[in-house]
């Protein structure tokens, strides 16, 4: 026999405390704040991996620039969130030290599944750890190892999966669909960047515009972090040009 509503209140006061279910209610919180968040998508395409975002500026007095929602842990490799993003931003920062550390102690780049692995570590943690609260936040972490386009995906649990193509936030199941749909392995950054761009505009509708759009990709070839400008973005998205890499 299920409890009652009111029976279940009380397992969700505390991150330790398992439900008769086998639920940890606040980590369930955690993930339907993931979904209330900004879209992110991330496609690991034939030539590099991108992810793009939308910035969701809700006041027309914001200047769109300062707004940021994607993120370079080293060189190599990139990130975005949906969620809460002050606790990105914690998450990203760690990320960047890690990197570092690496750098300096081997004298060599840090592979992705390493920050990956480090970032899911910490977000374990917080779920069983009295007095914590889980992260409101999955990341999508997305970097190039050894000519390896690679992208991963962490849950506010501390799993994380390797995607090819990944969605998260309010429009993250209709953007999947889509890219389930579009998403093929030989696709080039241009071509993800344009299907990517079309998601967030059937997931926006007329919310829809380029300044509320942010993307970035790591090239196979150079392995360096990139911003896309928006006159890039437009050029790619309306097919008129490709970006030359």
């Amino acid at each position: 026999m299920q409890p009652m509503q009111h029976q279940m209140m009380g397992y969700d006061r505390a991150i330790t405390m398992f439900s008769p279910d086998g639920r940890l209610l606040q980590v369930e919180y955690a993930k339907k704040t993931v979904r209330q968040g900004s879209t992110a998508i991330g496609m690991a395409c034939s030539d590099g991996v991108i992810v793009v975002t939308d910035k969701r500026i809700v006041d027309s007095l914001i200047v769109s620039d300062s707004v940021e929602k994607i993120f370079q842990i080293d060189e190599h490799i990139s990130a975005t969130a949906s969620g809460i993003l002050s606790d990105a931003r914690v998450l990203i920062e760690r990320a960047q030290v890690k990197a570092q550390q690496n750098r300096i102690t081997f004298g060599s780049p840090i592979d992705t599944l390493s920050i990956v692995k480090d970032i899911c570590s910490l977000k374990q943690i917080c779920t069983q750890s009295g007095g914590l609260r889980p992260f409101g936040v999955s990341v999508l972490v997305a970097g190039i190892d050894n000519e390896t386009p690679r992208l991963y995906q962490t849950d506010p649990t501390g799993i994380y999966f390797e995607y090819r193509a990944s969605a998260l936030g309010e429009g993250g199941e209709e953007a999947e669909e889509i890219l389930k749909k579009e998403y093929k392995p030989e696709l080039t950054m241009d071509e993800g960047l344009a299907i990517s761009v079309s998601a967030l505009k059937k997931v926006l509708g007329e919310k829809f515009s380029l300044d509320r759009v942010d993307a970035a990709y790591v090239s196979v070839k150079n392995k360096v972090f990139t911003r896309y400008t928006r006159e890039e973005i437009e050029a790619v998205s309306s097919g008129k040009k490709k970006k030359k890499k």
